[in-house]
């Protein structure tokens, strides 16, 4: 039996997508590593399935899996790749939608250029010092851990070195950011480590924590522009919430024995 997902991706931050209108499709962390490795499978940095949600509640249901398998909380990027998917396959109209996720429901906002999503605050930790590399270093939680870095340059940065050794700093993994601000005013050069998926090309909740560091720091205002590998995202930072905005664009159909 084959089962269709459709691939998505924000800026190069990629992922499959189950529509799964009836709620029957579950599946499990050897699936998601398979169908997610770039070499022996389809190639994704996570897989979503989302369903209906309950008569008035959310209007979506979000499982998100990182690509080794782990379920994760939050994915700035996967919530408006799904939400993309949901409208162009019939589960919602649009535009405005809400998604049950593990860090609460979210609303997201679907426009032709982009699509928004209410992050809801970012709560700053205090200022860390793990010794390595000796960086200014922030803890971030956007509904998933960050760990936000304040860098001389985020290109010379050896990410996937140091990455994997921040990330274990806390059980369960951090989310790793190294930012510097530039090249313009309020705006952010940037690259990330995600937990169970490595160096990716993109990622929402990183983007969100860096403007969050970025702004308690004194670097940047309430609107930033972050330059992320793959594109740029637009993050408002309010008192009580987050907003942020970019591109979602379907990819390709996918047939996946299960």
């Amino acid at each position: 039996m084959t089962v269709a997902r459709h691939k998505y991706q924000a800026l190069g931050n990629d992922f499959l997508i189950l529509v799964d209108p009836d709620g029957t499709h579950a599946v499990d962390d050897e699936f998601v590593r398979r169908v997610c490795d770039r070499h022996l499978g389809v190639g994704a940095d996570g897989l979503i399935t989302v369903t209906p949600g309950a008569a008035g509640r959310a209007d979506l249901v979000m499982d998100l899996r990182n690509a080794d398998g782990g379920r994760a909380e939050m994915s700035g990027n996967g919530i408006r790749c799904l939400v993309r998917a949901a409208v162009s396959h019939g589960l919602v109209a649009g535009p405005e939608v809400t998604v049950a996720t593990d860090h609460g429901d979210k609303r997201l906002w679907v426009k032709d250029e982009g699509v928004t999503v209410d992050m809801g605050p970012g709560l700053l930790g205090p200022e860390r010092d793990h010794s390595s590399p000796g960086w200014r270093q922030m803890e971030v939680d956007m509904g998933n851990p960050h760990l936000v870095l304040l860098c001389p340059d985020p290109a010379e940065v050896h990410v996937a070195e140091l990455g994997p050794k921040l990330e274990q700093l806390r059980p369960g993994g951090l989310n790793v950011e190294f930012i510097a601000p530039g090249p313009g005013t309020d705006e952010l050069r940037f690259r990330v480590w995600e937990r169970g998926a490595g160096e990716t090309q993109a990622c929402g909740t990183g983007s969100c924590a860096a403007a969050a560091a970025a702004h308690a720091w004194g670097l940047v205002g309430t609107t930033v522009t972050v330059h992320n590998p793959g594109g740029d995202l637009d993050v408002e930072v309010g008192e009580d919430t987050m907003l942020l905005t970019g591109p979602a664009e379907y990819v390709a159909r996918v047939e996946i024995p299960s």
